[in-house]
C-alpha cells in the first residue's frame, strides 16, 4: 500500500512529496518489519532500482511473505530531480540533520517524519551510492561502537566487504545513527558510483535483503547461499591521495587485487603530454575504491585498498 509520509506546499502550485510503499504479508499484523530507505541524496541512484525490484519481487510472490517491507525510494525528490546531493533550496546534506524537527525547515521536518514512521522496525537498510568521483564495491559501512551487535546482520547481506569505520555515513547526524538511538539496528550500504544505477551490484545486494529478510522471518523462502564479505576495520585500509594535478588514467580495474608498488594509474598534462606522477599501490590488497572521474587535484583521492599484510 502506497502510503504519503510528508506532503508541503511550494511556490507555483508545487508540492513536497515523500512517499513509501508498505507491502505486508496476509495476516502478519505481529510480524517483523524491515524498513529499506534510498534516495537521501539526490545523486544516488543505486537504490532505485533496488527499490523498483523488490516491490516487483514481493508483490510477485505475496505468498512468500511472513512480515511487514516499509520501502522509502526517494527522501529528497528535488535533489534527484535536479541532480544534486542536497536540498536544492537549502543546500541541507539531509544526512546531517537526523533525527529533525517536526518544526523545522523541510529537510528537518522530513527527517522527523521519517525516523518517527521507522520507529518500531526490526531492522532498517539504508541504501547510498559513492560521488560522481569514487567507484565503490557493495559493501556495509557500520561503526565501531555497534560493531558486534551489527556485524551478524551485515554478514547476510551478500556484500563484498564490510567496514567498521565510523564515517558521516554513520555517525551523529545520519539516520543510521538517529535510528540506533531508537533501538532500530541499521546497516548502511555504499555501492556504485553517483548519478548511475550499476544492475550486477544492485542484484548481488538484492539477494542480500531477500537472505536477510529470510534469516529474520520476513520472508518465507530458505536462507541463500551467499558471498561471505570480508571484514576490516580503518587499521587496515590505505587511502591514496593525488600529489600532483592532472587527469587520471586507471591502470588497473575496480574490486581488483594488486601487489605492493603496483601502477594504479598515472596522472598526466594533455597539454604537455607529459606525466605527472605514477601512482602506486602502497601495500598488498583489493581496490574497493577507485577514481571514476579522472579530473584530480593534489590531495585528491585516487583509490582505497583493503590491506592483507
Amino acid at each position: 500500500m502506497i502510503e504519503t509520509l510528508v506532503s508541503v506546499g511550494l511556490p507555483a502550485d508545487e508540492e513536497f512529496t515523500i512517499k513509501k510503499n508498505s507491502l505486508k504479508g496476509m495476516g502478519c499484523d505481529d510480524g517483523k518489519r524491515i524498513a529499506i530507505v534510498t534516495g537521501i541524496h539526490g545523486d544516488e541512484l543505486e537504490g532505485q532500482y533496488v527499490c523498483y525490484e523488490m516491490v516487483r519481487q514481493i508483490t510477485a510472490n505475496m505468498s512468500n511473505l511472513r512480515g511487514t517491507v516499509d520501502i522509502y525510494p526517494s527522501i529528497n525528490p528535488l535533489g534527484m530531480e535536479s541532480v544534486s546531493r542536497a536540498v536544492p533550496m537549502s543546500g541541507l546534506d539531509m544526512n546531517r540533520v537526523f533525527p529533525g524537527s517536526e518544526e523545522g525547515a523541510i529537510a528537518e521536518n522530513v527527517a522527523a517524519k521519517l525516523v518517527a514512521d521507522i520507529k518500531g522496525a526490526d531492522i532498517c537498510v539504508d541504501i547510498h551510492a559513492s560521488n560522481i568521483f569514487i567507484r565503490e564495491i557493495p559493501q556495509v559501512r557500520i561503526p565501531s561502537s555497534d560493531s558486534s551487535h551489527l556485524l551478524k546482520y551485515a554478514k547476510l547481506l551478500n556484500t563484498d566487504f564490510v567496514w567498521v569505520h565510523d564515517s558521516n555515513a554513520v555517525g551523529e547526524g545520519s539516520l543510521a545513527y538517529a535510528l540506533r538511538q531508537e533501538g532500530v539496528p541499521t546497516l548502511v550500504i555504499e555501492m556504485g558510483v553517483g548519478q548511475r544505477i550499476t544492475k550486477a551490484y544492485c542484484r548481488q545486494l538484492l539477494t542480500g535483503i531477500f537472505n536477510l529478510m529470510s534469516h529474520l522471518g520476513i520472508w518465507g523462502v530458505p536462507e541463500q547461499k551467499i558471498t561471505h564479505p570480508m571484514v576490516s576495520t580503518d587499521g587496515a585500509v590505505n587511502v591514496i591521495h593525488s600529489v600532483e594535478s592532472g587527469i587520471f588514467i586507471p591502470m588497473v580495474e575496480h574490486n581488483m587485487w594488486v601487489q605492493k608498488g603496483a601502477v594504479i594509474g598515472e596522472i598526466v598534462t594533455p597539454i604537455t603530454g607529459t606525466v605527472e606522477e605514477e601512482v602506486t599501490a602502497p601495500a598488498d590488497g583489493l581496490i574497493f575504491s577507485l577514481r571514476e572521474y579522472p579530473i584530480v587535484y593534489e590531495g585528491s583521492v585516487i583509490a582505497r585498498i583493503l590491506s592483507m599484510n
